[in-house]
């Protein structure tokens, strides 16, 4: 099984407002990425290339963001403030995975700006049995100019891929949950879930906690 990093969501309350602040504090720059109407939430882009990105995600509808268990963690994640949410992980068996892990492998779309629509299969995206120190799965099936991070945006930092995630959490656990996938992750103490992302930027890596 192939598993990598594909992207690491960033809650927060207002997406302007993070949008602002990931650009002038880290050097950079994030594009509207649309919403999500199953869960009520949307979504700002930081394209990185290599077919990686961070992205920024908010509920914009609590009312339908209640109604999910994507919707209602997001919302006690950022209760006290924007922070680091979960890790996804590209998977080129994701069939196999969620059979594994007995996941509900589900289609999911959005529609960009421009009116193209990006498309991918999840699994443990909106599962109430994944904590937040473990990744969800997904398998983009969309056109691969559609991918979010399939072009880097010029981001005054220079950043151009992610380095590594740090995530508070068992390795152990990790690993199973994984099945010994090689991703680039560390792990330290603390309350479960995502706790630091690096960048690549030039001449050395740009941390985001």
């Amino acid at each position: 099984m192939t598993l990598r990093i594909d992207h690491v969501v960033y809650a927060v309350g207002d997406l302007d407002t993070a949008a602002t602040r990931f650009r002038d504090t880290y050097g950079l720059l994030s594009t509207s990425g649309g919403v999500h109407p199953r869960w009520g939430t949307g979504n700002r882009i930081v394209a990185l290339g290599h077919a990686r990105y961070v992205e920024l995600i908010t509920i914009v509808d609590a009312s339908v963001a209640r109604t999910s268990a994507l919707g209602r963690a997001i919302a006690a994640r950022t209760a006290s403030g924007d922070r680091w949410f979960a890790l996804c992980l590209g998977d080129d068996a994701i069939e196999a995975t969620a059979e594994r892990l007995a996941l509900a492998l589900e289609p999911g779309s959005r529609t960009l700006p421009d009116g193209r629509q990006v498309a991918w299969r999840g699994a443990g995206i909106d599962d109430q049995g994944r904590t937040p120190d473990l990744p969800f799965f997904i398998g983009w099936t969309g056109e691969p100019d559609t991918h979010p991070g399939a072009r880097r945006a010029a981001h005054p930092s220079g950043a151009t891929d992610i380095a590594w995630v740090e995530i508070a959490g068992a390795a152990e656990r990790f690993a199973a949950w994984t099945s010994d996938g090689s991703v680039p992750v560390r792990f330290v103490d603390g309350d479960a879930g995502v706790v630091a992302v690096a960048l690549r930027i030039p001449g050395g890596e740009l941390v985001i906690r």
